[in-house]
């Protein structure tokens, strides 16, 4: 069975951030696009994935779905933060960005009935780390760099998405990966449990449509009732409350907040202030 490339999508023919779809017979390839920008991930772009997850999804003739980041430069480095001050500047507007838009394309990609695979080369961080997160299997390259930094940035992970990070990474990995900020190389990341294994980059295509092709000569019936049982055995906590998810947003309204968007626009460092 010949496998999908997306890499020569990364040239001139697609200058917009965008999905890319490819199917080879029972395989699909979804790549996260975003010229010039190592992937980061716009709103258009969240809300196409989850649309392009949910049909793949209902296809009956497909057995499995690899996800990458378009071209070799990386996965997905984050959400596009150049959006944020006309997308999500104000509480209102994040948690419509984060419990709808960011959230509604992670629950299509962890529902999804066919079992998925994360091909991972350079950055996969902030966004682009949840999206692998959902996904069955990860396989990295040596170039694979992990992280969530966001609190460089004064913002607080949402919890719909750390509820969606936390069955693989546990709370010590978790936490670490929070309050520390820092970004792992493959290796730790293999070591911690984020990734299934690594691979020089140079193999990482033919490793990861190989295990593709494992995946889709399986019993199809088989391997969705495996994710079914795994998702029933590992149930999700009790339900947050109006006040839980008010506080989730309440970085919106802190001098913090600022600081670090300020600091991100203009290329400088920090100096957090507590308020």
């Amino acid at each position: 069975m010949a496998h999908c490339r997306i890499a020569p999508f990364a040239g001139d023919k697609v200058t917009k951030p965008r999905i890319l779809v490819e199917q080879d017979g029972a395989i699909a390839t979804v790549a996260l696009s975003n010229p010039g920008k190592l992937n980061a991930l716009t709103v258009s772009m969240w809300q196409e994935l989850a649309h392009a997850v949910e049909a793949l999804s209902a296809d009956e003739g497909l057995r499995c779905v690899v996800l990458r980041g378009a071209g070799n430069a990386a996965f997905a480095a984050g959400a596009d933060i150049a959006e944020f001050a006309t997308a999500r500047d104000n509480a209102g507007q994040g948690m419509v960005y984060h419990r709808q838009t960011v959230h509604g394309a992670l629950k299509a990609v962890g529902e999804c009935r066919h079992p998925t695979l994360a091909m991972i080369h350079g950055p996969c961080v902030g966004g682009g780390l949840e999206i692998a997160c959902m996904c069955d299997l990860r396989i990295a390259g040596r170039s694979g760099r992990f992280g969530v930094p966001i609190n460089r940035l004064g913002f607080a992970i949402a919890n719909d998405e750390l509820s969606a990070m936390l069955p693989l990474t546990g709370r010590a990995v978790a936490l670490e990966i929070l309050v520390e900020g820092r970004v792992w190389e493959a290796r730790e990341a293999l070591d911690k449990g984020l990734v299934t294994r690594v691979v020089d980059d140079a193999r990482l295509e033919e490793e990861v449509y190989a295990a593709a092709r494992r995946i889709a000569e399986g019993a199809p019936l088989v391997n969705r009732w495996h994710k079914q049982f795994v998702r029933r055995l590992a149930p999700p906590p009790a339900p947050l409350t109006a006040a839980e998810i008010e506080e989730n947003f309440a970085y919106f309204a802190t001098e913090d907040y600022r600081i670090g968007m300020d600091a991100f626009a203009n290329k400088k460092k920090p100096k957090f202030v507590g308020r």
